[in-house]
């Protein structure tokens, strides 16, 4: 994925982010046609329901709430924009006013859709403006994309609930569903796959599980 950075990271994690955009390049250049391509979404089955949140790099959303009990599927993919069939890179400049997001199909009578908002503001920052760390873009941004009214209504809630245990004010957008775009095949499931060779999943994606799981 595009990293962006600045002169005031740390040198070792300027120094692992770059060791990062060398083996991410290598990675995108071993793709096949079939890698290529865009994933196909899941059906929903009968009573499960569906969430769709962003939160920084879809990489570490995914990785999160694959984690969570009663979640039966996570497709990364973009949403919340104006091009259709947006590619990745198009995303990355930042030009479709997608964000990178990720549609969580749920079983409500294990999981609720309340406990997923409370993982949502655990796993990450939402007062930081269009970025998460060192991802930096509109299309890193915090959004609750709400599919019904219900959910609409858990989502504020749980937003003013969240804001007590911030300093700074949340930015998190909460915003009507609209068409959602799964990423290339090879984006998906990505830290399943490479999280014992990728250095992005080593460095970034393994430390966020961690705290999590202390948070349990």
């Amino acid at each position: 994925m595009k990293r962006f950075f600045t002169i005031t990271l740390p040198l070792a994690l300027f120094a692992a982010l770059a060791v990062f955009f060398v083996s991410s390049h290598t990675s995108r250049s071993q793709e096949t046609a079939a890698d290529k391509k865009a994933a196909i979404m899941p059906e929903v089955p009968e009573g499960y329901e569906t969430a769709t949140f962003a939160s920084g790099c879809y990489w570490c959303v995914e990785a999160v709430f694959q984690q969570i009990d009663g979640v039966d599927s996570v497709t990364s993919g973009f949403t919340g924009g104006h091009v259709e069939n947006p590619s990745y890179e198009s995303v990355c400049d930042g030009n479709t006013g997608h964000a990178e997001a990720v549609r969580i199909i749920f079983d409500p009578k294990k999981v609720s859709y309340e406990t997923l908002l409370s993982w949502f503001w655990k796993s990450h920052d939402p007062t930081q403006l269009n970025r998460q760390g060192a991802d930096i873009g509109t299309h890193y941004r915090s959004g609750i994309f709400y599919h019904n009214d219900k959910q609409k209504a858990q989502a504020t809630a749980s937003r003013t609930k969240a804001q007590k245990n911030f300093s700074s004010p949340i930015v998190t957008e909460l915003t009507k569903v609209s068409a959602f775009y799964p990423a290339k095949v090879s984006h998906q499931d990505y830290y399943r796959i490479n999280g014992k060779k990728d250095r992005y999943c080593r460095l970034v994606i393994e430390p966020k599980l961690e705290k999590l799981k202390l948070e349990k």
